[in-house]
């Protein structure tokens, strides 16, 4: 793979959703699946969450929320999901089960978006 200088991995799976961080005069948050699971950050609506080994993401499945997933971004191993979180969250964990098993570690990333 080719790492390109001052291009990080969220930057770069959002270019491969095709989407920005944020939105226009919005907050964005960054932070790790644990931090998640706490709860949603407070005024922000755009949500990068980085290290979720435990998919903190679906204590929001009964909440209106899209999600930009990728592992491997970047690489020939890249796999990427979007979608409405609820329709996609399951296919999300069997595909972050399955490549870590193949490979034996997983590296994922994902934006969480509130309407």
């Amino acid at each position: 793979h080719e790492v390109v200088p001052g291009i990080s991995s969220v930057s770069a799976l959002l270019a491969r959703h095709r989407t920005n961080l944020n939105r226009v005069g919005r907050p964005v948050q960054i932070t790790t699946g644990r931090r998640l699971a706490e709860g949603w950050p407070q005024d922000v609506d755009d949500v990068v969450v980085m290290l979720d080994a435990r998919h903190a993401f679906t204590a929001h499945l009964d909440q209106d929320r899209f999600i930009y997933w990728g592992a491997y971004v970047g690489t020939p191993d890249e796999i990427l999901v979007s979608g409405k979180l609820a329709d996609v969250a399951g296919r999300i964990e069997e595909l972050r089960t399955e490549a870590r098993v193949r490979k034996g570690w997983i590296m994922d990333t994902y934006l969480l978006r509130r309407p």
